[in-house]
């Protein structure tokens, strides 16, 4: 028995059962606050009683919706997964997710930790929960005033792939050639995963493009083929290497922006015909890095397939509100190149809501906006709302989308969109993290959706 760890969860209840009666919240992040001041190893602690261990998840991209994946996947193979599937992804909202899910004691409920880990902290939880697995997407420029360039927070991931206790297993996307170098430079176990094929690549990269020298050597890299940003098929002018084979690969990708996105998984053994109900390129990035997770797992690819088969658009990604006769679709973005991915995703939506806050979560310089192809709009009808509406009036004058309108309040903008949406519209929201905490307030008085912790 160890009282104090015992004091820091009772404390840590008490916390998230005030956060939620006063609608502060869903107890997501006050309650691992709570409890790392009274037992500073209760994460720690906690973490290492997981008879399956945990996967930590990180990326610029994609790390929510894969840890989802991940978890149903989880569920399927008839684990009881511990997940931090609200999101909160700080080693306080980490230590939350497990709080909710153990005894009073300190015994947990469930048998695998799955945790989503913010790009900074991954050292920090790599060292506090010595993951059985961790999981890189992507790296991308993102929020310069919160993580400095992409070259700082490679380092940070570097030495924590160096400090990763053996035999735990290190899955990357070898699409992207920091983490392919990452993995061949450490000396454990490593998982890759990447797209080969080159129907949906274009030569060359474009201009939103974070990586373009060879971390070898420093010489250029050449693209026969690049998905998005700088993740492709490279091969360094200089020194000759190349982007390896990777270990699990989808192939004969079709995307339907109606019912998601089919392929078929493969790694050493036999090809799964998979479908997620997700569209865009980027879904199929996650599926794939979801798969890996659970082959490294040794998770039989049957649950795999049906776990994929069953997974939802987590909290503001790709997220679709029934409203009347219509619907609204919120789709979280932060990055040019997140944002890029989600406007070559778009439908054949009526109405689109462009929500821009620039609060500390959402990153205060918004000068990224000008590295979007916001020229993709075309002439859809568009409703520029959030802190920076006109920013982002401006933005897309000079990206020639001239059917828009400004509308600074966020309320009065989701009225119009939900006026649209009850006469049978489809409505797509992009909005940046804040705005969409402020949207889904907004959605949720209304009755329209649950509080985004019980998703």
């Amino acid at each position: 028995m160890n009282p104090r760890l015992s004091a820091a969860i009772a404390a840590g209840r008490v916390a998230s059962r005030l956060t939620r009666a006063l609608r502060r919240g869903g107890g997501t992040v006050l309650p691992g606050h709570v409890a790392a001041r009274i037992d500073t190893q209760a994460l720690s602690t906690l973490s290492s009683r997981l008879p399956q261990g945990s996967v930590l998840i990180s990326g610029t991209n994609g790390k929510t919706t894969t840890a989802r994946m991940l978890a149903q996947i989880a569920h399927r193979a008839g684990l009881r997964p511990v997940h931090n599937r609200a999101g909160a992804n700080l080693p306080a909202g980490i230590l939350s997710a497990l709080l909710d899910g153990c005894s009073l004691m300190g015994q947990p409920h469930g048998d695998l930790g799955i945790f989503e880990v913010d790009e900074a902290h991954v050292p920090a939880a790599v060292a506090a929960i010595r993951p059985r697995v961790l999981v890189l997407t992507n790296l991308f420029r993102d929020q310069l005033d919160r993580y400095g360039e992409v070259d700082f927070v490679a380092r940070a991931w570097q030495r924590a792939a160096a400090n990763l206790p053996l035999p735990a297993k290190l899955v990357v996307n070898i699409d992207d050639p920091t983490l392919a170098y990452l993995s061949e430079s450490r000396l454990g176990p490593a998982t890759t995963f990447g797209i080969s094929e080159c129907s949906f690549g274009h030569e060359g990269l474009p201009h939103e493009a974070d990586h373009r020298l060879c971390p070898r050597c420093r010489s250029r890299l050449t693209y026969s083929s690049s998905n998005y940003g700088h993740l492709g098929l490279y091969v360094c002018s200089g020194c000759g290497w190349r982007r390896p084979v990777p270990d699990v690969a989808p192939t004969e990708i079709a995307m339907d922006g109606e019912h998601g996105s089919d392929f078929n998984l493969n790694s050493d053994g036999p090809i799964f015909p998979t479908h997620i109900p997700l569209n865009g390129l980027h879904n199929v990035y996650n599926a794939v890095a979801a798969s890996a997770a659970a082959l490294a797992l040794d998770i039989d690819p049957q649950y795999i397939v049906q776990g994929l088969a069953e997974a939802q658009g987590a909290f503001g990604r790709d997220e679709v509100v029934q409203v009347g006769d219509g619907s609204l679709k919120l789709v979280l973005v932060k990055n040019p190149v997140g944002f890029n991915q989600a406007l070559r995703s778009l439908g054949a939506e009526d109405l689109t809501l462009v929500a821009i806050n620039d609060l500390f979560a959402d990153g205060t310089d918004v000068s990224w906006l000008w590295d979007v192809d916001f020229e993709l709009l075309g002439n859809r009808r568009i409703v520029c709302t959030g802190l920076r509406a006109h920013d982002m009036s401006v933005r897309l004058k000079y990206a020639s989308v001239d059917n828009r309108t400004t509308e600074p309040s966020l309320e009065n903008a989701l009225s119009l969109a939900l006026d649209a949406a009850r006469s049978g519209a489809r409505v797509a929201a992009f909005c940046t993290y804040t705005a969409t905490l402020e949207i889904r307030h907004l959605l949720q008085q209304r009755g329209l959706v649950a509080p985004f912790w019980e998703n």
